[in-house]
């Protein structure tokens, strides 16, 4: 990926040093839109269509109506299942979509390509050929919701449905705090915040690892995600209309502190699990000895 370049003569004006720490990657948590190009080329279908029955006697305007507002459907079904799809493959322990968008979309399509045939060329056995030809080519083309849980085995579903909770809220917060700190138009602060919330990301995961987690990293995953995105609101607004340097200053020390607190949490959360690993294993070697069953140390 092309980096922009920085240096002591470039825009944001901050000197090179080769002697100073490299920072965390911003980019080792980032997502890519799950919704590309293909999906959004659905919207041309629908435009073409609804262009042609202006032109046709009131059945065939009916008809190019009801398949447009079909694809149209299936176009927006489909964005909010790659979503779905994209959340459901960054986490570790998921649950499967409670519905099947993409599925759903591709039925949209057959509905709205049988409508058209039928527009075209008048008969049910043709517009059915149409209908599940479009439907099998958009399932092709985008695949199944995922059908099946993901990482459940072996974990309490209440912990783990109050776990999903909170981390909806979290990233809740954490997409207001990206909406929010593009109207400072300070390309530096986008990159400070985006490497802030991959620190906070890396707790999600951990805490989804082991729900029981979530009594100690709740306050950071409630409290202090809620004033960081309270305080991103507040700095985009003053920075966006003074562009002033101690704000600015002021609220990039507030995401350094923040960080740590949030990084030095997922070290102990991570130490602690840690820990119960060892008291596991030197409880399980104390009982196959009492059985008789001798470990080889190595």
């Amino acid at each position: 990926m092309a980096q922009r370049f920085g240096g002591k003569f470039s825009p944001d004006g901050a000197p090179q040093n080769s002697s100073a720490k490299p920072a965390a990657g911003p980019f080792k948590n980032a997502r890519v839109n799950p919704v590309g190009l293909r999906a959004n080329m659905m919207a041309v279908p629908v435009a073409v269509l609804l262009f042609f029955s202006l032109f046709s006697g009131a059945s065939g305007m009916a008809l190019g109506l009801l398949g447009a507002a079909s694809w149209a459907g299936a176009w927006v079904m489909l964005r909010e299942g790659l979503k779905a799809e994209a959340a459901f493959n960054d986490r570790r322990v998921a649950k499967r979509p409670a519905l099947p968008r993409k599925i759903l979309a591709a039925i949209l399509v057959g509905i709205g390509a049988g409508f058209a045939a039928w527009k075209a060329e008048p008969g049910a056995v043709i517009a059915v050929v149409y209908a599940i030809a479009a439907a099998a080519l958009h399932l092709a083309a985008f695949g199944l919701d995922p059908l099946s849980d993901k990482g459940v085995e072996g974990v309490d579903e209440f912990q783990q449905n109050r776990v999903a909770r909170v981390i909806d809220e979290a990233e809740t917060h954490l997409s207001a705090m990206s909406d929010a700190v593009l109207r400072a138009r300070d390309r530096q602060v986008e990159r400070r915040v985006d490497q802030f919330q991959s620190v906070v990301r890396d707790l999600f995961r951990t805490v989804e690892e082991d729900p029981r987690d979530l009594t100690a990293a709740r306050k950071y995953l409630t409290v202090y995600l809620l004033g960081a995105r309270d305080a991103t609101v507040k700095f985009a607004d003053i920075y966006a209309r003074s562009q002033d340097a101690q704000a600015r200053s002021d609220y990039m020390t507030l995401l350094d502190d923040l960080e740590q607190n949030f990084a030095a949490r997922n070290r102990k959360m991570l130490l602690e699990d840690r820990s119960d690993l060892t008291v596991e294993i030197d409880v399980l070697r104390e009982r196959l000895q009492r059985e008789g069953v001798r470990l080889d140390e190595t």
